[in-house]
């Protein structure tokens, strides 16, 4: 039983101890975010810098001393301020002694904040406020000061000739920048960048960048730019530039059209010459030996008075410049007679014959369209009228021979108007009715069976009856008698 107690005393006392040191390494873990600094600060050669640092929370803490402690970034530690309340400030030998002071003066423990006056490159670095606690112990909290120093950039290019080996065309620089720069090329040349990186004064740095290609003709007066990016500019900084690339003259000729022939006048032969630098001189000759006669030579043009014989040579123009020379020539064949001239091509046929039948079909529909819209402002075409239908007949009348019919010469005559007779029975013509043959010059008389009463004789009724005209009894032309009950086709009538 004893030994029982004196085990379970033991493990009691190793459980405490556990716990203490639990309970210590989680207090001065969170005693170290009580010390407030800036993670960094930023500064320029010969300003001045504050450095903050505060104790958040002193409750239960004795806050004892406060010390500076600057830590360079290839060094070692150095203290360079020092507080006690018991004592004044205290600014041990430091690269910042007399430039280092407690900010406010005289400081208070909960606040000791430094500043820095003329600040140089060398004093960036890491800076430390450490205080010394009881019964914690020391917290601390870390600042960096990142030193920028603005670098003068410039850009220009190398005056290369043409060639085969790959040289240097361009050159950019950014020197003395703190921290370093960062520079790129922009240009449709086909070439590439190299940097190079040197450590100046007060931990500046400079910047080196070269632009090489194999320089060609072609290359030169193409645009390229170098673009310098640091830290110190609000946006990066371009250099447009144009490259410069010298070569020899490219030379050409114009002005022969393969159609000389003896006796044309006035033909020219032009030298185009391009270099870099400009060409200086221009040389005609003729490698059959002396210039013709007839060819006189200003500049750049050749120019043939009148072409013979002694024209049938080799023309040669040679151009130099500072680089070197360059030259063409043209060969030139004198023609007895004159070429005949070029005919317009198969295409062109084609197309002005297209070209017709589109107009004429544009021309046919313009006329189509005037002539309907005409026939529509005129009233052409057919009427835009009904007859109306014959009534049939539907009266007792057993008569059914027909009666010849007179026949009058034709006319036109307008259409009457037709009066509709408001009784329940139809009027018709009495269909035994006949002409006389032999008497057609003497007055005809007309009959009309069942109608009503009073329309017996025309010439007596007051209104006639329907389908019956106006006129008088010679104009008169009575159609077809048609026995009652039976359907009849109505008479043509004359439009």
């Amino acid at each position: 039983m004893e030994g029982h107690v004196r085990r379970f005393g033991f493990g009691c006392g190793r459980m405490v101890a556990l716990l203490s040191l639990v309970v210590f390494a989680f207090a001065h873990g969170a005693s170290g975010q009580k010390v407030k600094v800036e993670a960094e600060v930023l500064s320029y050669p010969g300003q001045t810098v504050n450095l903050r640092c505060a104790f958040t929370d002193a409750t239960g803490v004795q806050l004892t001393m406060v010390t500076w402690i600057y830590e360079p970034k290839d060094g070692e530690r150095i203290n360079i301020a020092v507080f006690h309340p018991n004592f004044d400030p205290n600014y041990p030998e430091s690269p910042m002694k007399g430039r280092v002071s407690f900010s406010p003066s005289p400081p208070n423990l909960a606040s000791p904040s430094i500043q820095i006056q003329d600040v140089r490159m060398t004093d960036e670095g890491k800076y430390i406020c450490e205080y010394a606690t009881y019964p914690s112990g020391n917290e601390q909290g870390i600042t960096y000061l990142v030193m920028l120093a603005k670098p003068q950039n410039a850009a220009s290019t190398v005056t290369v000739e043409a060639g085969t080996k790959n040289v240097v065309v361009a050159r950019c620089e950014s020197l003395n920048g703190r921290p370093a720069a960062k520079i790129s090329w922009v240009t449709t040349a086909n070439g590439n960048a190299t940097s190079v990186s040197k450590s100046g004064a007060d931990n500046t740095v400079s910047i080196t960048s070269e632009y090489k290609l194999i320089p060609t003709a072609a290359d030169n007066g193409k645009d390229i730019s170098c673009v310098v990016d640091h830290r110190t500019q609000t946006k990066p900084e371009s250099f447009p530039m144009k490259l410069a690339v010298q070569f020899r003259p490219q030379v050409t000729i114009t002005g022969y059209d393969n159609n000389w022939y003896v006796g044309r006048t006035n033909v020219i032969l032009t030298c185009n010459a391009n270099g870099n630098p400009m060409p200086t001189t221009v040389l005609w000759r003729a490698m059959s030996g002396e210039m013709p006669d007839t060819v006189q030579v200003q500049d750049n043009q050749l120019k043939v008075l009148k072409v013979d014989d002694a024209v049938n040579t080799t023309f040669v123009c040679e151009v130099k410049n500072r680089i070197g020379l360059g030259k063409d020539q043209v060969t030139v064949f004198v023609r007895g007679t004159r070429l005949p001239g070029k005919g317009p091509t198969t295409g062109t046929i084609i197309g002005a014959i297209i070209g017709v039948i589109v107009l004429l079909a544009i021309i046919g529909t313009a006329i189509a369209m005037y002539r309907k819209h005409k026939g529509k402002i005129h009233g052409d075409g057919p009427p835009k009228y009904k007859p109306p239908p014959p009534n049939k007949n539907n009266s007792t009348n057993t008569n059914r021979e027909m009666t010849n019919i007179r026949q009058d010469p034709p006319e036109e005559r307008p259409l009457q108007n037709v009066y509709a007779n408001g009784q329940n029975a139809e009027p018709v013509t009495d269909l035994d009715a006949y002409y006389d043959d032999e008497n057609v010059d003497e007055e005809r008389e007309h009959y009309y069976s069942a109608a009503p009463s009073g329309w017996d004789d025309p010439g007596n009724s007051e209104v006639p009856p329907p389908y019956l005209q106006t006129r008088g009894d010679d104009d008169y032309n009575p159609g077809p008698n048609v026995n009652r009950g039976d359907s009849f086709v109505s008479p043509a009538m004359l439009v």
